[in-house]
């Protein structure tokens, strides 16, 4: 950031830079996403490349575009409050203690789960809506939803706010503060290694920003496939669960531990070129703007 930059510059800098990063994240992410929900959400076993290849043969290439509309325009909103809210917990932990150069490890978990907190009441209806349109029927005979607005008005109107639009909240919440605790806590960690951010290479910086995304999903996966089932679940008297942990024991009778890794590697292999898509677009946006 800029030496002279006043406190609204600097968040201003970094809301923007987030949400540039939030659109290169879901047009390189979506693909797969699509093929890690179908995987997290199915009944029936499955393998990612045979996910995959029902996908394109029974609906289409244009499938593993489905829902993006949503996230395009809400996840380059929650990127840039996750990176806005990072750096002002940062300057605040920053400034309890201004003799010390940097934060500690832990401090820089804090400032990511924060990060985290105030992205969740965004994130969870977003991907909810997401998830709701990715998994319904193709055809369109059998189809529940036309779309993201008539998703919201008729989760709304079967199950209200809390079991409907903002279904998952509370897991959601404790997956944000894993997941990006560890995401930016790992990237700035592989950062400060380097003598001079400024002058760190482009390469290394979407390698740092790619290893970042593996740990945040193998940090915080198993809370991951538990709200993605709360969030395809049916509505109304189709619901099978009331809360997470409800879901999570069911999770566990039908497959133990390994029932809570389902399409963990397709989610892997998306991770690395989303997150380092992520902080690559943040970083040279920031070096741009600077």
């Amino acid at each position: 950031m800029g030496a002279d930059d006043t406190p609204f510059q600097r968040l201003s800098k970094d809301l923007i830079s987030g949400a540039a990063g939030g659109a290169a994240q879901v047009l390189i992410g979506q693909p797969f996403d699509i093929v890690k929900v179908r995987l997290q959400t199915s009944p029936v076993p499955l393998g990612a490349l045979q996910c995959a290849g029902n996908i394109l043969k029974n609906e289409g290439p244009l499938a593993f575009y489905k829902g993006t509309l949503t996230p395009l325009l809400g996840i380059g909103a929650c990127v840039s409050i996750q990176f806005g809210a990072f750096h002002f917990a940062r300057r605040h932990l920053e400034s309890l203690n201004p003799h010390k150069s940097g934060l500690t490890l832990p401090e820089y978990y804090v400032a990511g789960a924060f990060a985290g907190i105030a992205n969740s009441p965004l994130s969870n209806p977003i991907e909810n809506i997401r998830i709701r349109l990715q998994t319904q029927p193709h055809e369109a005979s059998k189809r529940l939803f036309n779309g993201p607005l008539d998703c919201i008005k008729k989760l709304v109107k079967i199950d209200g706010l809390r079991q409907g639009l903002f279904r998952g909240q509370t897991v959601t919440v404790l997956r944000e503060i894993q997941a990006y605790g560890v995401w930016f806590l790992t990237f700035e960690y592989l950062m400060s290694l380097e003598k001079n951010r400024s002058e760190i290479p482009k390469w290394k910086i979407a390698l740092y920003g790619g290893l970042s995304g593996e740990a945040l999903w193998l940090a915080s996966y198993p809370l991951d496939v538990v709200k993605s089932r709360l969030q395809s679940d049916g509505l109304g008297k189709d619901m099978k669960w009331k809360t997470g942990r409800e879901c999570a024991a069911q999770l566990w009778r039908e497959g133990g531990m390994g029932a809570f890794w389902k399409g963990i590697g397709p989610t892997l292999v998306r991770a690395m070129p989303v997150s380092a898509g992520t902080f690559f677009v943040v970083e040279m946006v920031l070096r741009a703007m600077d």
